[in-house]
């Protein structure tokens, strides 16, 4: 390893090369030297450089004599040694932090169903032509229809269709050929009027997926109750007694 230079040492050799710079640059007449000049500027640039490398403090007459408003060489020099440092400024950007994308909570009638609810009567398979070969009437060529219904609202398709059946007499009841409607929907005015049978068949689902499954009944027994309560003032002939029973038996038909 290189021992360290004496200071001192250091301070007499870089003295004794200034000397004899500024000797030959005063001889040459070259004015490019930044220690050629008058003498009394030479000479207080040496005594500046010498207490600036013993670590002294400068003398302000010293650095006034040395302005560097002058237009000499020396003037320039010491304008430059005389600059204070600024240094750069530099912001570094901010670490991007990822947001979580927010789900967007779609409206009832798209997105109807209850994540955890998992019931016999959730969407599921079902053989089309089975399906298909079970319907007649007005029903004839509506597979299709209850399939969708029951994915847009995840109900077992041969669920609807086994009200609708039971509803409907399989196709043969008034309501459903005079109303299009297949599962005995009510209105303001009695029996609902639907303008095809998809629609109704539709409509029948949104309403046991937001007023049945929704809330809890996830049974044929439990949805009959509500959905065709016995002893109801609209049902003078006693046909809710049978409800539940005729559903079952289209439902074990089709399954």
């Amino acid at each position: 390893m290189t021992s360290p230079i004496s200071s001192n040492w250091f301070y007499y050799t870089t003295m004794a090369s200034l000397a004899q710079a500024s000797s030959a640059a005063g001889q040459s007449g070259n004015s490019a030297n930044p220690l050629n000049g008058a003498g009394s500027d030479s000479s207080m640039f040496m005594m500046l450089l010498s207490s600036m490398m013993q670590g002294g403090e400068i003398d302000p007459s010293m650095m006034a004599a040395m302005n560097p408003v002058a237009s000499s060489d020396n003037g320039q020099m010491m304008a430059q040694l005389n600059n204070t440092y600024k240094p750069i400024s530099v912001t570094l950007p901010s670490a991007q932090v990822a947001t979580p994308t927010v789900p967007v909570v779609s409206d009832s009638s798209v997105q109807p169903t209850v994540p955890s609810l998992k019931t016999d009567l959730n969407f599921k398979p079902i053989q089309f032509l089975k399906l298909e070969s079970n319907l007649s009437g007005k029903l004839s060529g509506t597979s299709a229809h209850f399939i969708n219904a029951g994915k847009k609202y995840d109900l077992d398709p041969n669920f609807l269709s086994a009200i609708a059946i039971h509803e409907t007499g399989n196709g043969s009841s008034r309501a459903v050929n005079e109303k299009n409607n297949v599962a005995g929907m009510m209105g303001k005015n009695g029996l609902r009027s639907y303008d095809s049978v998809e629609e109704s068949i539709f409509d029948m689902a949104r309403n046991l997926r937001q007023n049945y499954l929704n809330q809890g009944i996830t049974t044929v027994a439990a949805v009959g109750a509500k959905y065709a309560p016995v002893g109801a003032g609209n049902d003078p002939t006693g046909l809710n007694n049978h409800w539940v029973a005729g559903v079952n038996r289209q439902l074990n038909k089709l399954t």
